[in-house]
């Protein structure tokens, strides 16, 4: 990408990649980013666990009732987690990362996916976090914030178009209702 500002247009949503698998030096850039993501008090309290054989991705793609089919055909799924007896921010720590993770992924013209898991339940209706950690062995003093889906995209999406920013969300000094009133 040439700027920052660029690359923020240009990140959407990918759900669809090509069989292409990874490179070793892209997962590497991608893990520094997420290890250089900023954690409250430098609490560093997030982990990774980094996925790429098919059969696990497949069974990763059924955490939820819908929004995580994607995973099945992704290069790289990274279940981002984080530990709340390092950090009271362990939430917020673990979306930074997971933002870090995607941008990075976008800056090497790849395709990303955030999938949701708090709060989320399999079809069976088992509780989506506590899928996550047994298929993958993660501790349960672990928070399991998402999953990043990563590929090579089929195709790219279309740029965010910036006639849609909706400005009027933006409140200087105090917050100002739709009238414009205080």
């Amino acid at each position: 990408m040439n700027s920052f500002a660029e690359l923020i247009f240009n990140r959407r949503s990918a759900r669809k990649y090509t069989d292409e698998p990874l490179t070793p030096l892209e997962v590497e850039q991608i893990m520094k980013a997420a290890l250089l993501s900023p954690t409250s008090k430098n609490s560093r309290s997030w982990q990774f666990v980094l996925v790429e054989d098919k059969d696990v991705l497949k069974k990763l793609a059924t955490c939820k009732t819908t929004g995580a089919a994607f995973l099945e055909n992704c290069a790289l799924a990274i279940v981002v987690t984080t530990d709340p007896l390092l950090s009271e921010a362990y939430t917020e720590d673990a979306s930074i990362a997971a933002t870090y993770i995607q941008l990075q992924a976008e800056d090497l013209g790849l395709g990303s996916c955030w999938c949701q898991i708090r709060g989320r339940e399999t079809a069976e209706g088992y509780d989506s976090e506590q899928y996550v950690r047994d298929l993958l062995d993660i501790p349960m003093q672990l928070y399991v914030g998402c999953i990043i889906g990563i590929g090579h995209k089929v195709s790219p999406g279309k740029p965010k178009d910036e006639s849609k920013l909706q400005w009027e969300k933006l409140h200087i000094g105090k917050f100002r209702n739709e009238s414009g009133k205080e």
